[in-house]
């Protein structure tokens, strides 16, 4: 364990992502199911998904999506003091899939452990390394969101089976003396637990009747999503006295492209000023926003020194953002 040192910042020095070779399109699935490409694009924005081959594990894509970050960071594996997995799509239910990415990277020893917020697993984690990092505790974590999502698709249910893809998006998260992650703000809601949920995952507790597939109430989502993301990020400029103004990018959970637009809209956003990766890949979960991330800081659009807005909400519900500065 590191020298107890408390940070004033946690910044991120670094990013990788890893998608699986085979793509879906919308013409792919409209072979299996009653869909077309313009229906899935009128109604998410969405194109196509990556679908992990049987050798594409979460771990094995945490793992790939983790060596690039380190790569960025300009670190070593063992330079990290602490691995962070938020995925509610693991290998296995033991051992865990932060366990599984440590072996993977040879850096034994150090702490590691998954979790669970669905879509905003990605912002959830970032507020964990935030605290670790800020009251000295360590000093470099790799955070990962990763979803094999199609291991809970029904492949016969148009509404759900269209929406999603799998992924992981990686970063290098490190204790620095100049701001990175300026505030991050999350939230749950329990009473909403039948609105999006797959209802069983362990053997011996299957009910009846009930596979271990994603259940979704698509309306209901769009109208909880478009509410408490627009109050989130409400809560969180004015916590920080900053106004859309202050925004260089948004970069949202990438589930529904008309959530996104009326997301930007409510904060007066161009969406030349939105990070889109939905008409490639689909809802992949945890991993969307670091996915979409990584992109923009590859492609050159995200540079030194711009801030952006991280939003998502996620199934059960759970939901929140954050500010970060690169």
């Amino acid at each position: 364990m590191p020298e107890k040192v408390q940070a004033k910042f946690t910044r991120i020095i670094g990013t990788g992502s890893y998608l699986p070779e085979k793509i879906v399109t919308n013409d792919d699935l409209a072979k299996i199911v009653e869909t077309s490409h313009d229906w899935i694009v009128e109604r998410s924005g969405i194109c196509q998904r990556h679908i992990a081959n049987e050798h594409e594990t979460s771990s094995m894509m945490a793992t790939e999506a983790a060596k690039k970050a380190i790569e960025a960071a300009g670190i070593k594996a063992e330079d990290i003091d602490l691995i962070l997995i938020g995925t509610t799509t693991p290998d296995m239910v033991l051992p865990t899939t932060s366990t599984l990415v440590q072996h993977n990277l040879g850096i034994y020893g150090v702490p590691a452990f998954d979790f669970a917020a669905a879509c905003a697993g990605f912002i959830y984690g970032l507020n964990i390394a935030d605290q670790f990092i800020k009251t000295g505790t360590y000093k470099t974590i790799l955070l990962v969101g990763v979803e094999t999502m199609s291991s809970v698709l029904d492949w016969t249910d148009r509404s759900t089976c269209v929406l999603f893809g799998d992924g992981a998006g990686a970063v290098i998260l490190q204790a620095s003396d100049t701001p990175g992650i300026i505030s991050t703000h999350i939230h749950a809601d329990g009473r909403y637990k039948d609105v999006l949920y797959v209802p069983t995952g362990l053997p011996n507790r299957a009910k009846p009747g009930l596979l271990p597939y994603v259940h979704m109430e698509g309306k209901e989502v769009f109208k909880f999503a478009v509410k408490v993301l627009g109050d989130v990020v409400d809560e969180i400029l004015a916590a920080n006295n900053m106004d859309c103004a202050d925004i260089d990018w948004l970069i949202p959970h990438q589930a529904n492209l008309r959530i996104i637009t009326a997301t930007a809209k409510k904060l007066g956003l161009s969406m030349e000023k939105v990070i889109l990766t939905v008409q490639d890949h689909g809802n992949t979960s945890a991993a969307s926003i670091a996915l979409a991330l990584d992109r923009g800081v590859r492609d050159g659009r995200i540079k030194p020194g711009q801030t952006l807005l991280l939003e998502a909400v996620g199934g059960s519900f759970v939901w929140g953002a954050s500010l970060i500065r690169i």
